[in-house]
């Protein structure tokens, strides 16, 4: 009897079996880019390459971890110290060699990743671990119109969410909730957790010492009018720490820093005997008490995250880290003193830097020791300073299973078959509960914003020209009043012109930068305006300010919808028949809308900037009200 020969399936041929021809050549040809290689990112690029994506581009910013191998399955002990993007496409490499992967140890945010970089895939997946980036991702997305897979998992907890401009919401249509803030008295008088000594040390120290200014998010200060005195006698404080910070980098700086915030600063709120009737007073430090039983300490002693450290290891650590700190900021003083940079020298807290997380480790731990509050590991303080929930490597495989599903409909173009996704595990309902994607929000002002590309000769082209040439002349704005921001803060509005004058590059401009423009008319207003400056490649003729698109046409830009009134009777307001409690009236509707829309304009009318980029836990309420969780792995 003659043998049988029977041919072996490829893997093309088993996903042309599983997504039908069409479908299998679409992904093939699919050019998708994924910004994140952590927990999610692992998963999402695993299945990506397995389903046969033509290209795929992975974009992160961090190294590897040891925490990270429990989860981040491509990663081994010997890639610890090593960027995961890279290392992510070394290992993914393997599982479909058919697939080109490009890698990019870099940051999203950076100027190489433009609009027109955005603009060459298909598709965009979001696997991120911070409010900031992510808001980042979603408006370039939007400006370059290409569709983004927003996905993200706290715990047991997950969501995937199809973006597409003009569609469906986009990531900041539904507002997200801002980390938990404590009152400035609890936090800089008199601490009661280990918390509060973390926040102390991230949210305020740290950013007197070598950040551009106390960061608010973190204080309430609601309670300020009951503590006059005090909070007039903290402002004497960080004025006094601020010319400590004139000595950064000196040999006594570690010493005048701790003499400051933990004796003299201690000894002022132990002379306050009303505040403390009820509670033990705070114990000064003595500096040259400390230094002789400092113990000497290396590498090995920073990565031992478990260790429990003694007060004396613990101001050995905070000096290790000042020096580290303060060799960082004399090299970007350097920087900006031969003009390689205009960005003002400052650090600012990340849970994965190393030499910020030594530092608020420690400097928390010695206050805490000094008003009687436990002590806390470096493990300890990294998740608590980057409020981070353990991530469930089961969770980021559902998560990453669903994006591939959700990438299917878009490649299809199938956008009401769509679904935005909810991982529950111990809700009432099922398991993974899915819902049509939520409609565009009518008053978000980054989905709902007007985009517009401008060519600008950098070297000459100034604010005042933008101003003129191109906001008013082309873009319609006439005699209207608006404002003008960078990421950087307000760069003009009619009552801040001191700047018109200034070529942009002085205001830290750059091509691939945006800038938002704001209608401050009470009627008939425009949306905002979002302007992606870029360079010119060729001289421009008459004016060194030039739109990208029809420049001789005045674009027809949008206007905002009209709040409606909302009928007041007796504080009931009528709903289908039924009566609800009314939470606000129309004027705070109003200005609740404002409200967000200053804050996601980068602090428009002289607002400040509330910094959550380093928050990893956003919540977002669905239509029904019940709420998902979103991304909190590093």
């Amino acid at each position: 009897m003659a043998a049988t020969t029977s041919s072996t399936l490829t893997r093309d041929s088993y996903n042309r079996q599983s997504l039908g021809a069409n479908l299998n050549v679409n992904v093939k040809k699919a050019k998708v880019l994924m910004v994140g290689a952590g927990g999610i990112g692992c998963e999402l690029l695993k299945n990506l390459v397995l389903t046969g994506f033509g290209e795929v581009h992975v974009v992160d910013l961090d190294t590897i971890d040891l925490s990270n191998l429990n989860r981040q399955f491509l990663f081994r002990h010997e890639h610890i110290k090593k960027s995961k993007a890279e290392v992510a496409k070394e290992a993914a490499q393997v599982f479909n060699p058919n697939v080109k992967i490009e890698s990019y140890f870099a940051n999203i945010k950076d100027t190489q990743f433009n609009i027109a970089w955005f603009r060459g895939f298909q598709l965009v997946f979001n696997a991120l671990d911070n409010l900031d980036a992510r808001r980042h991702v979603n408006r370039m997305c939007l400006a370059a119109n290409v569709p983004l897979i927003e996905s993200g998992t706290t715990g047991f907890n997950g969501q995937v969410q199809v973006i597409k401009k003009g569609v469906t919401a986009c990531y900041d249509c539904t507002t997200k909730d801002v980390p938990k803030s404590f009152p400035v008295c609890t936090i800089r008088s008199t601490p009661s957790q280990p918390i509060h000594c973390i926040v102390w040390a991230k949210s305020y120290l740290l950013n007197e010492v070598f950040g551009v200014s106390e960061d608010e998010a973190a204080f309430d200060h609601s309670e300020d009018a009951d503590n006059a005195h005090e909070i007039e006698e903290l402002k004497k404080e960080a004025e006094a720490l601020k010319q400590i910070r004139e000595s950064v980098g000196t040999a006594d700086f570690a010493q005048k820093l701790f003499d400051k915030v933990f004796n003299a600063d201690i000894q002022r709120l132990c002379s306050m005997e009303e505040m403390w009737k009820s509670r033990e007073k705070p114990r000064p430090l003595e500096y040259q008490t400390l230094k002789p039983t400092m113990p000497t300490i290396d590498d090995a002693f920073l990565q031992d995250g478990q260790k429990n450290w003694s007060v004396e290891e613990n101001l050995a650590v905070l000096e290790s880290s000042l020096n580290r700190l303060s060799k960082r900021i004399a090299e970007m003083k350097k920087e900006q003193e031969t003009g390689q940079t205009t960005v003002t020298p400052s650090i600012s807290f990340d849970k994965d830097d190393e030499d910020t997380l030594d530092f608020v480790a420690a400097a928390a731990n010695i206050r805490a020791h000094i008003f009687g509050i436990d002590l806390k590991t470096r493990f300890d303080v990294k998740q608590m300073a980057g409020n981070i929930i353990p991530a469930i490597a089961t969770t980021n495989a559902i998560v990453a299973g669903l994006c591939v599903l959700e990438a299917f409909k878009v490649l299809k173009g199938d956008y009401n078959d769509a679904k935005e996704v909810f991982l529950s595990p111990f809700a009432n309902q099922r398991l993974l509960a899915p819902d049509r994607p939520r409609p565009q929000n009518p008053t978000c002002p980054i989905c709902t914003s007007y985009y517009a590309g401008v060519y600008a000769d950098l070297a000459c082209a100034t604010l005042n020209d933008l101003v003129e040439d191109f906001i008013k002349a082309h873009l319609g704005y006439g005699d209207r009043e608006f404002s003008i921001t960078s990421d950087r803060g307000l760069l003009y509005d009619p009552d801040e012109t001191d700047q018109l004058p200034k070529k942009l590059t002085d205001l830290g401009l750059q091509h691939g930068g945006f800038l938002t423009i704001v209608d401050e008319s009470d009627e008939d207003v425009f949306v905002n305006v979002v302007l992606d400056i870029l360079e010119a490649k060729e001289p421009l003729e008459d004016k060194p300010i030039k739109a990208v698109v029809e420049p001789d046409k005045t674009p027809e830009i949008q206007r905002k919808p009209k709040m409606a009134p909302v009928a007041e009777s007796n504080g009931v307001t009528q709903t289908n028949g039924k009566h609800a409690i009314e939470t606000a009236s129309p004027s705070k509707d109003l200005k609740r809308a404002r409200e967000e829309e200053t804050e996601a304009s980068a602090s428009v009318k002289k607002a400040k900037l509330t910094q959550t980029g380093d928050s990893d836990v956003v919540l977002v309420d669905d239509e029904a009200g019940s709420g998902a969780i979103l991304i909190d792995d590093d």
